[in-house]
């Protein structure tokens, strides 16, 4: 397995598996940004994505998520894994659907996370997912149109 693949496999085990905030940010530079869209939630810092991941995102991850991966691409700076995220909306997800109170409802949606690495440590984290279907599977507003 490819080192970068190694460290953004032991990140995701130790924040979604084991929600060991220590052990994933070992996996990361000392000045890493996360950035979730279309959300625009995250931290850039050190100190920013430590809390963002203490306050607003480990406190707020759904009991059964699972994440399915479909493809994943790799060269000497990023790795880009596309993969369906599955969870029950038991609770307000503020780093997800900020505003959106929960539903119970059952959602699975495709995301893609595109990760920038700097000597094979994690530098910057992107992670992109289909809004309008999210929302429309909880059914909640979701896209804005003009009419």
């Amino acid at each position: 397995m490819h080192q970068l693949e190694q460290a953004w496999d032991e990140h995701l085990a130790a924040l979604l598996g084991r929600r060991d905030l220590e052990a994933s940010l070992a996996q990361a530079t000392a000045e890493p940004s996360v950035l979730h869209l279309p959300a625009m939630t995250g931290a850039v810092g050190g100190q920013a994505v430590r809390r963002f991941y203490a306050e607003a995102f480990l406190p707020r991850l759904p009991a059964d998520l699972t994440l399915t991966r479909i493809s994943r691409t790799v060269d000497r700076w990023r790795l880009v894994d596309e993969m369906t995220v599955s969870f029950t909306h038991d609770r307000g997800l503020p780093w997800l659907l900020p505003g959106i109170e929960p539903t119970h409802r059952r959602a699975e949606v495709l995301a893609i996370a595109v990760v920038a690495f700097q000597q094979g440590r994690i530098r910057s984290v992107r992670v992109l997912w289909d809004y309008a279907t999210l929302t429309a599977q909880l059914g909640v507003p979701g896209l804005v149109t003009s009419g």
